[in-house]
């Protein structure tokens, strides 16, 4: 198996659960799904801003591994009310207009919160 980097984002589930913010295997990074959630624990109250934070902190995973947004080829995002499609396009296709990567877009009952509407998983490579 090709070395794996271990991309941390400090929070308190990565231990307990036993996953990684990213890894980084060889010149492909995966992101775990990652819901919008503020430094101090709140969430915006609509699709948009969670989108919005969500990718974010997608972003910044992807800087400490090397990379950015742009090296995105692959997205997939769960969301709790597909109805609002247009808050995710906007946030999504904010980021990734140009970019265009795989997208699937898929709606669950519920997501592990039940204040998360939306998490967001990408896979880049550098």
């Amino acid at each position: 198996m090709t070395e794996r980097k271990l991309i941390s984002s400090g929070s308190k589930w990565e231990p307990l659960l036993g996953y990684s913010r990213a890894v980084v295997a060889g010149n492909t990074i995966y992101v775990s799904g990652t819901v919008g959630v503020e430094a101090d624990g709140s969430v915006a109250p609509d699709m948009y801003g969670q989108a919005k934070r969500a990718l974010d902190i997608i972003a910044g995973a992807l800087e400490q591994a090397g990379a950015s947004m742009k090296q995105v080829v692959r997205s997939r995002v769960f969301v709790t009310d597909v109805s609002k499609f247009d808050e995710i396009a906007k946030a999504h296709g904010g980021v990734f207009g140009e970019i265009r990567p795989a997208c699937t877009i898929v709606e669950v009952s519920k997501l592990v919160d039940p204040s998360f509407m939306i998490e967001i998983e990408v896979v880049a490579v550098i």
